[in-house]
């Protein structure tokens, strides 16, 4: 009826859907699922490992290039900036503001960072 079917065409058409397959006809009238919209979970995880692989690129280049004293240093800050830049794609293609990406994907990526850093000192290893 909310679609502009007649009251009793609408009652018909309902007792019908149900049934045929009662599951089926909630969860595309009432929750939008469809076969085009279903997940998929081998599509995800391929696209998963594809993306992760490139986004390992720019640090492992970063690795052989910095010099070794440096290497670490060197490697956090290129790794920052690249995350600052996804996290500001990122808010860019939701309709956010870029800034604010930025600054949520750099402000959890330097503590991510950080945190393994201040336990192998609280420990007393090192990261080389």
């Amino acid at each position: 009826m909310h679609r502009g079917v007649e009251p009793a065409l609408a009652r018909t058409v309902a007792r019908q859907l149900m049934a045929h397959d009662a599951l089926g006809a909630h969860a595309r009238d009432e929750l939008g699922l469809t076969e085009q919209t279903s997940a998929r979970p081998v599509q995800a995880a391929l696209a998963s490992a594809a993306t992760f692989a490139v986004g390992a690129v720019l640090p492992i280049i970063t690795v052989v290039l910095a010099p070794i004293a440096y290497a670490s240093i060197v490697v956090a800050a290129i790794s920052l900036v690249c995350l600052a830049g996804l996290g500001a794609l990122a808010a860019r293609a939701r309709g956010a503001s870029p800034w604010i990406g930025t600054a949520r994907v750099a402000f959890w990526g330097a503590g991510a960072m950080a945190l393994p850093a201040c336990v192998s000192k609280l420990f007393g290893t090192t990261v080389s």
